[in-house]
C-alpha cells in the first residue's frame, strides 16, 4: 500500500488541475462582475456525511471559496457536513425535491434513483484508485452521468469514499468462511448485501449516522468501509480487525437538480462546475495521501492488520463478483451492463497507467 514514489506526481496533478479550475472561471467571474445586477444572487447548500477533517468536507471548503470568490460573493455557500442533511439517500431525495442545492453520495444509496449505477457496485472492478480515476473522467465514467440527466439529477463531479475492506470486533478474516453467520453492516445498497452473501455472512444495512452505536451495541459483528472512514469514524473503539480486502472502489456522484441547474446563468453554472473539479481533485489527493498514515493511526490504537494473498483476495472475489453481477443484469438488463462491462475492460487494458 505504500505509494510514496507516486505522491509527488499526484499532487503536481492536482495543483494542475486547480490552476486550471482558476484560469477557467477568471472569464466567467469578470462576466458574472459585470452583469452581477442582472445575474442576482443564490445561495448553494450543500450536504454530505463526513466530518470536519474528512477529505470530502475540506474539498467542499476549497469549492466554497472558490465559487464565492470568482462570483464576487454573488453565490454564497453553505456547508453541512456529519449528515447534518440527513443520510445520503435522504440528502439524494432533498435534491430531486429541491430542498438541497447539492449532494454528496456514495454510489449504493445512488442506484435507488438512477439504477445504472449499479455496474459501480460489481466488486474488484479496478485494480486501484489510479485505474477506477482514469475510468470515470473517460468517455466510460460519461455513460453513467448521462444516465443521471435522465433521472434529472446532474453530475457536477465525481468525488470518492475511498476502497472499501473490512473490520470484524472479534473475528480475523482471512476468507470469506471467516464470515460465515456474521451480521456484517453494508450501506443500504442492494448490491453491497448481496455481495456479502455470497460471501456467507449475514448482511445487516445501517446508515452512515447509525453505524458507530450499531458496532458499540454489538447489533452487527462487522462493517466495511474505506480506511480514512474507519479512522474517521474511530471504529478502532469497537472493531478490532481490519482486513484490507480492497474489494471495492467506492464512488461518489457530487450531483444536483438538472432543473434547478438549468435555471442558473451560464456565467454561475461554469464557477460552480469549476468550483465541483477542485472539490474533485482535492477530495481524491487527500483520500489517496492520507491511507497509510490513517492505517497507522488503526493500528496504534489496537486494531489488527490483516493483509491479504493474492490468492486470498481471488477467494473473495471467486464468490463475490458473479453473484453481484448476476444480480445487477436482473436489475437493469444486459445491454448496459455489457457495454460497460466491455467499455472497462477495453480501456484498462491499454495499459496508460505505468
Amino acid at each position: 500500500m505504500k505509494k510514496y514514489s507516486k505522491i509527488l506526481a499526484l499532487a503536481l496533478a492536482v495543483i494542475m488541475v486547480a490552476v486550471m479550475c482558476c484560469g477557467c472561471g477568471s472569464s466567467s467571474s469578470a462576466a458574472a462582475s459585470g452583469d452581477s445586477k442582472d445575474l442576482g444572487t443564490y445561495t448553494i447548500r450543500i450536504g454530505h456525511g463526513g466530518s470536519e477533517s474528512h477529505p470530502i468536507h475540506i474539498g467542499c471548503l476549497e469549492m466554497k471559496k472558490y465559487i464565492e470568490e470568482k462570483s464576487d460573493g454573488k453565490l454564497k455557500v453553505e456547508i453541512f457536513p456529519n449528515s447534518q442533511m440527513g443520510g445520503e439517500r435522504e440528502m439524494v431525495e432533498a435534491v430531486t425535491n429541491k430542498t438541497l442545492e447539492i449532494a454528496y453520495t456514495t454510489v449504493g444509496p445512488y442506484t435507488s434513483f438512477v439504477p445504472e449505477y449499479m455496474v459501480l457496485d460489481i466488486p474488484f472492478q479496478f485494480s486501484g484508485y489510479e485505474e477506477a480515476w482514469m475510468v470515470l473522467d473517460s468517455n466510460v465514467g460519461q455513460l453513467l452521468v448521462d444516465k443521471g440527466e435522465e433521472y434529472g439529477l446532474t453530475q457536477l463531479a465525481w468525488l470518492e469514499s475511498g476502497i472499501r475492506h473490512i473490520t470484524t470486533a472479534s473475528v480475523p478474516v482471512h476468507s470469506p468462511a471467516d464470515l460465515k453467520g456474521l451480521k456484517m453492516r453494508t450501506m443500504e445498497a442492494a448490491m453491497h448485501m448481496k455481495n456479502f452473501e455470497a460471501l456467507g455472512s449475514n448482511p445487516t444495512p445501517v446508515s452512515w449516522n447509525e453505524l458507530y452505536l450499531a458496532m458499540q451495541q454489538k447489533m452487527v459483528d462487522g462493517q466495511e468501509n474505506p480506511i480514512v472512514n474507519i479512522m474517521d469514524l474511530k471504529m478502532y473503539e469497537v472493531q478490532k480487525y481490519i482486513t484490507l480486502s480492497a474489494h471495492l472502489y467506492d464512488a461518489a456522484p457530487f450531483v444536483c437538480n438538472t432543473e434547478w441547474w438549468n435555471s442558473l446563468p451560464a456565467e454561475y453554472q461554469l464557477i460552480i462546475q469549476n468550483g465541483a473539479k477542485m472539490a474533485s481533485s482535492v477530495d481524491r489527493f487527500l483520500s489517496y495521501l492520507q491511507e497509510d498514515a490513517a492505517l497507522e493511526v488503526l493500528e496504534k490504537n489496537g486494531m489488527t492488520v490483516i493483509e491479504l494473498t493474492d490468492a486470498e483476495r481471488e477467494e473473495f472475489r471467486s464468490l463475490g463478483q458473479p453473484a453481484v453481477e448476476a444480480a445487477v443484469r436482473a436489475e437493469i438488463g444486459d445491454e448496459f451492463v455489457d457495454t460497460w462491462m466491455s467499455s472497462v475492460s477495453a480501456l484498462t487494458s491499454k495499459e496508460v497507467i505505468s
